[in-house]
């Protein structure tokens, strides 16, 4: 199933010369709904696109599944106003499912509140400090670049994020757009499981900050690394160095910061600037 990911729409558009009428290819976004056992579990506005890699990436990094063999079928449903994507999962997978659905009932239907909600938003995550993953500066600068050369939608509208799979040695392996940051990561991740990409064969790149979900999500896929264009907050930070996850952020042309787990990155990682 596709829906066209970009709408032309028209904008009056100022420039030095003047105020004129002009076209602008704007990125889609629609409902997406996640349906466990004929119920809805999360509805995320996403780019229509990719909806198995969303669907199978969103089950692993949300902890619902410990594997793509624990899914029984996906099935992805248009229903015009927005996307249901049904997923049945196997007997041992959906006893857990349901028993972690009931745990985090509230007492009024409410669904997700109170301590328990925020215990599941505050989940720890695996740690992922045995990979054997090595970054040198070039290896880090290099896949911010090359993951820029794998975004067309971005490249069309400049509206989308991205998040892609760098391996040294090989490059981008693997990248997905999606007008959230938490979208693209998943889609990323359901895209490497699909291939079997062994998530702690490389490292993880997106285009946006760096927040705790982003953390826990790429903790989930597997990998000892996150590479971002832009900052981290103090929470993600925290979290990445209780991982044992590299963090690197602020990647602007050569420059870089590590804030956690600086091992991993060679030639001069240490190296202290103001």
């Amino acid at each position: 199933m596709t829906r066209p990911a970009i709408t032309s729409t028209s904008r009056l558009a100022r420039r030095a010369s003047g105020m004129a009428s002009a076209p602008r290819n704007v990125p889609e976004e629609a409902p997406v709904a996640f349906s466990f056992a004929g119920t809805t579990h999360a509805v995320m506005m996403a780019s229509p696109a990719d909806f198995e890699d969303f669907a199978l990436g969103f089950s692993l990094t949300e902890g619902i599944v410990g594997s793509p063999d624990e899914i029984d079928a996906i099935e992805v449903q248009d229903l015009g106003a927005g996307i249901d994507i049904q997923i049945r999962l196997k007997d041992s997978a959906n006893k857990r499912f349901e028993a972690r659905r009931r745990r985090l009932a509230g007492p009024v239907g409410c669904g997700l509140c109170g301590i328990e909600s925020i215990d599941e938003a505050m989940r720890s995550v695996d740690g992922v400090g045995g990979s054997k993953l090595q970054l040198t500066p070039e290896d880090i600068t290099g896949a911010v670049r090359l993951l820029a050369k794998q975004q067309p939608l971005h490249a069309e509208t400049g509206a989308v994020h991205a998040a892609g799979f760098y391996v040294p040695g090989k490059g981008i392996v693997a990248a997905r757009e999606d007008v959230g940051r938490h979208n693209a990561l998943d889609k990323l991740g359901g895209a490497l499981a699909r291939a079997g990409i062994d998530g702690a064969s490389g490292a993880v790149v997106v285009t946006s900050r760096v927040s705790v979900e982003m953390v826990q999500k790429t903790a989930a896929i597997g990998s000892p690394a996150i590479v971002a264009v832009s900052a981290p907050t103090a929470l993600a930070i925290r979290t990445a160095d209780e991982a044992g996850m590299t963090l690197v952020a602020l990647v602007r042309g050569d420059d870089f910061d590590v804030f956690t787990h600086p091992e991993r990155v060679t030639r001069g990682a240490a190296k202290h600037v103001a």
